[in-house]
């Protein structure tokens, strides 16, 4: 039976990966903080390593007597108070991770990296718009993508069998950002940002899940993955069919421009400075939502790996707003 260690398994995606090595039969480690929700990781199955992720130290003594096959790092922030946050997590939290197990010199076959597609940034922005390939270069300009690159980069420079996998906008249930654009459909309010036409790109939470074991499976050391369902949209698309789901409430649709955003982003990131909250409306989610371009290149996945998306954009949906209402969400 192979053991695996993964980290980041009380957020979103990261349940979903545990479920799946359950499945699998996998003997399952979760690193995880003692303060940290269980409230997805009730399977008995499931061994908790109760740790603090950013601190070398720990892991050793944690891990002393441990031995793992497999590692997938899914753990970090999307949102911080302040930018430091992000590199302390997110660089720190890795390199603390990395570091332990060279020093237990762990007998891994594979580490697994959940990255992002925001490490690339604005790019290929104009019209019309092309795929981001692995061969572009990366221009992270939110502060979460820059500590994602950053990760990477050290990742690659370690003596691990590294895979990374860059997914763009992952939804599903459990998930909470694109569950606050269905609760304020629901609310008859849809808001969208700039006039220049933008491309989406989406990928559902198990087509990430299938992307992680086929890299654990298939994945060469060194190589790194976009991850989509392998369509385009317009930036309307996501919200339509949430309105479809719901029942088509009757709903105002508002458009603002760009620098309007930037007010409001401005003031949301000092008000949440002030009162100690993250917002989602922060300086990041002006770049995100300001950024037109979120096409990618999942050919290599799917030619090396053997990836196929599952779940296209209207299912996905589909089955999360059947979640969110199944679970009081909605």
């Amino acid at each position: 039976m192979s053991n695996i260690l993964i980290t980041g398994a009380t957020g979103f995606i990261g349940g979903f990966i545990v479920d799946e090595a359950l499945r699998r039969n996998m003997n399952v480690w979760v690193a995880l903080r003692k303060s940290s929700s269980r409230q997805w990781l009730t399977d008995e199955r499931i061994h908790f390593l109760e740790v603090n992720l950013t601190s070398e130290e720990d892991l050793v003594e944690k891990m002393r007597n441990l031995q793992f096959d497999y590692v997938v790092h899914a753990a970090g922030v999307t949102k911080c108070l302040h930018k430091e946050d992000f590199h302390r997590i997110n660089v720190g939290g890795t390199k603390s991770l990395v570091n332990a197990l060279l020093q237990l010199e762990m007998p891994l076959k594979k580490f697994v990296y959940l990255s992002s597609l925001s490490v690339f940034g604005p790019i290929r922005e104009e019209q019309p718009y092309t795929e981001i390939t692995e061969n572009d270069k990366p221009a992270p300009n939110t502060e979460y993508g820059k500590s994602k690159l950053e990760a990477e980069r050290f990742l690659m420079e370690s003596e691990l069998p590294i895979v990374i996998l860059r997914p763009t906008g992952v939804y599903g249930p459990r998930e909470r950002d694109y569950f606050m654009m269905a609760k304020s459909i629901k609310a008859h309010t849809d808001f969208a940002v700039g006039y220049k036409p933008q491309d989406i790109t989406f990928v559902y939470v198990l087509d990430v899940v299938q992307a992680i074991f086929l890299a654990i499976e298939k994945g060469e050391p060194g190589r790194k993955f976009f991850l989509s369902d392998g369509s385009v949209y317009r930036s309307s698309t996501f919200s339509d069919l949430i309105r479809k789901e719901l029942g088509n409430p009757w709903w105002i649709r508002i458009t603002a421009p760009i620098w309007l955003l930037r007010i409001i982003t401005f003031c949301g990131e000092y008000i949440g400075r002030m009162t100690g909250k993250i917002t989602a409306l922060n300086n990041d989610k002006y770049h995100i939502m300001k950024q037109r371009n979120w096409r990618c290149d999942i050919q290599p996945a799917r030619r090396e790996l053997g990836f196929e998306p599952h779940y296209q954009l209207e299912e996905g949906v589909r089955l999360t707003i059947q979640w969110y209402r199944e679970n009081g969400w909605l």
